[in-house]
């Protein structure tokens, strides 16, 4: 079987190149447009005055800078060099465990509680059963809670400046 193809294929190449010119055209047509007015903008800025960064002494100002080096004077009188740092101001950071002792102390409280109730109760098997549950399930948080790193952790911190 054979397959007979009718066109003339030059016509093809002819409009192919031809359509990249056209493209290629508007292309330079849209960046010149583009170029027209970016030059149009940057006429209306010359005309505003840009700001600049203007160095101002600080004895001028008024106002004595932090975190700079400046020139001082040793015990002996001789010069030296001296960093004037803002972090060097006195702080003192406090931490506060009160809310975490106080959570331990009533889970010691409630361990006593229920031995009590469990020692009260000796006869009824039942109750003991649900009371030793519940002593189980103190004592375990107790072993989480009561350790310094827990207390680390939950504790509050304040900084005073």
């Amino acid at each position: 079987m054979s397959m007979k193809m009718n066109g003339n294929y030059n016509d093809f190449r002819t409009n192919y190149t031809e359509h990249l010119k056209a493209e290629q055209s508007l292309a330079r047509v849209e960046r010149a447009e583009e170029k027209d007015k970016v030059q149009k903008d940057s006429k209306v800025s010359d005309k505003i005055p840009v700001p600049c960064d203007e160095y101002t002494s600080s004895e001028k100002s008024g106002v004595k800078p932090s975190g700079l080096y400046q020139l001082g004077q040793n015990e002996d009188g001789s010069r030296k060099i001296v960093l004037d740092d803002p972090k060097k101001s006195e702080e003192k950071c406090v931490g506060n465990t009160d809310k975490v002792d106080r959570e331990i102390e009533k889970l010691k409280e409630k361990q006593q509680w229920l031995e009590q109730q469990i020692q009260a109760v000796a006869g009824d098997e039942q109750k003991v059963r649900e009371l030793e549950k519940k002593l189980a399930q103190v004592e375990a948080e107790l072993r989480q809670k009561d350790n310094d790193t827990y207390r680390r952790q939950n504790s509050e911190f304040f900084i005073f400046r």
